[in-house]
């Protein structure tokens, strides 16, 4: 689920003292160690709720005394929660806020900036370094997602000066054109819905209305259909995207 684990980013301007931690990561003592060494941390910054991000940080908070910010308030402590299109200045790094809701109701993603760096754009599991993500129950929504897909896309695009913008992925290698990527996700989530829509008719079944509850037994049949090449260990969260996909397929 986490392909080589959870990656935590440290961000500092050339000859910056301080520094900005974004997903101190679970809570792994040597781990969390390791990131307080790298300071003094000035603040921590949090691109979603899920515990492989958000497990260290009560800990983290606790070895550097550092404020942390995430879009929602349960993450923030010593500091307002973020809030989308703001602009966070620190350790000499210009943070521009941007909310992409899908994987999760309270996910962002963070364009970085410092002097005359080129721009690179923290994505946290809204885009990874490969693979696709889930969208996670019980708020991940693929309506959210295909917007926020629309909006990175186009901030990729306005960011772009002579060379791709690259993305800092949650989990998995550096994604080195975003933009690219970016539309990648958007046809593999057209293609799916398409995959869903064939197996709800080979199954001679339509989805619920809106006001109805989703049948375990479709949406199990739907998965089984749509995912049957996917590892057991992540039969949960295939189930967890033909949710989402259903639900969108029937407007909610």
């Amino acid at each position: 689920m986490t392909l080589d684990g959870t990656r935590s980013y440290v961000l500092r301007a050339p000859g910056a003292a301080g520094c900005v931690v974004v997903d101190p990561g679970p809570d792994l003592q040597p781990h969390l160690a390791a990131l307080a060494d790298a300071g003094p941390v000035e603040l921590v910054l949090v691109t979603h709720r899920h515990a492989d991000h958000t497990g260290g940080l009560a800990r983290f908070r606790a070895l550097t005394g550092a404020p942390s910010r995430g879009a929602s308030p349960e993450f923030s402590a010593g500091a307002p929660p973020l809030s989308d299109g703001e602009v966070v200045e620190a350790a000499g790094v210009h943070i521009e806020v941007l909310a992409t809701p899908g994987h999760t109701a309270d996910s962002v993603c963070l364009v970085a900036t410092a002097g005359q760096e080129a721009a690179v754009v923290l994505t946290g599991d809204t885009v990874l370094g490969r693979g696709t993500t889930v969208l996670a129950e019980p708020d991940g929504s693929l309506r959210d997602y295909l917007a926020s897909l629309d909006r990175l896309a186009a901030r990729a695009g306005e960011l772009r000066a002579g060379a791709p913008v690259a993305g800092l992925p949650g989990h998995g290698p550096v994604v080195p054109d975003l933009g690219a990527v970016v539309q990648a996700y958007r046809t593999h989530r057209s293609e799916r819905l398409d995959q869903v829509r064939a197996a709800l008719s080979a199954l001679g079944a339509t989805p619920p209305g809106a006001d109805e509850a989703l049948p375990d037994e479709l949406l199990e049949a739907v998965t089984g259909a749509v995912y049957a090449d996917v590892d057991p260990s992540v039969r949960a969260a295939a189930r967890s995207s033909v949710r989402a996909q259903l639900e969108y397929l029937r407007g909610r």
